[in-house]
């Protein structure tokens, strides 16, 4: 897959639905789901990779080595990379672009919310002045060599509806591939998102319990809206399993009652690719 198929398959106006992912294996577990994009998201891999939240924490060069992880692991899945606010000004913004291409991302999400920014359905966000956001995503654009750039604003909660959706037809003018209002918390405002913002491809986040209805893909295309992120199905779902398996091995000793809980061994052999490393091994063994 490349940046081209994602641009294509919106143009067609088909519907686009990316998983998050936060590393290889659950960007393997992905594309065995059948899922052709996925987006790497900065909350998953600031959870994961630093059991810390996503408050600002997580640095431009942590996440282009995981973004570079993820790729080489599944060469042929669309990775969507969260920017978060490019890592500082225009410059910045250009060199994480950069990064990120080299990284093998086929698109960025670029965001307009003060420094260390927070996760966009957490209370006490704060935007930027819209021309400097504005400023970052014309770097963003003037430098993605056919890398699809998002532009998303978090004004909605900090400002209100109005600014947000004046920012979304500005990113529009810029000339981003596709607009992002962050944590809409009704269908009369995602209504009012998609009647004002014709012409260009709309996101949708789908965070499980979190600020916006949840929609499925069609219900969403009826709204306006195509690219669709959940962002946090597979972390969620992975950490209450965990939790309650490792629960169990705690107060049991073993979790051998508890088999159905459990890919198997092969299974798992299976997910990254043994049987191949087993016969390139044979091929070069003398």
């Amino acid at each position: 897959m490349s940046v081209r198929s994602l641009r294509l398959r919106l143009a067609a106006g088909e519907s686009v639905l990316m998983p998050g992912v936060w590393d290889a294996l659950s960007g393997l577990l992905a594309a065995e789901a059948g899922f052709t994009a996925a987006f790497l998201s900065g909350y998953c891999v600031s959870g994961t990779l630093l059991g810390l939240p996503d408050f600002g924490y997580l640095t431009q060069t942590e996440m282009a080595e995981v973004a570079r992880r993820v790729r080489a692991a599944n060469h042929d899945l669309d990775l969507v990379v969260d920017a978060d606010t490019g890592y500082g000004n225009p410059l910045n913004t250009i060199r994480t672009v950069e990064l990120w291409r080299q990284a093998g991302a086929s698109g960025i999400f670029l965001e307009d919310q003060v420094w260390p920014k927070r996760c966009g359905h957490m209370a006490g966000k704060q935007v930027v002045e819209r021309d400097e956001w504005l400023s970052k995503l014309k770097a963003a654009v003037d430098h993605s060599d056919g890398m699809h750039v998002t532009a998303r604003t978090d004004a909605r909660a900090a400002v209100g509806l109005d600014e947000a959706i004046e920012r979304g037809k500005a990113a529009r003018d810029v000339g981003v591939d596709a607009v992002f209002v962050e944590a809409p918390e009704s269908i009369a405002e995602m209504e009012r998102i998609a009647a004002a913002l014709p012409g260009i491809t709309l996101v949708a986040n789908m965070v499980e319990t979190g600020k916006t209805p949840l929609l499925t893909p069609a219900e969403l295309a009826d709204l306006g809206f195509r690219l669709i992120v959940s962002p946090l199905s597979g972390l969620f779902s992975m950490v209450k399993a965990m939790r309650d398996s490792l629960a169990l091995l705690r107060q049991e000793g073993s979790l051998r009652d508890h088999l159905d809980r459990l890919v198997a061994f092969d299974d798992f052999a299976g997910i990254v690719g043994l049987d191949h490393h087993f016969a390139t091994e044979q091929r070069y063994r003398r």
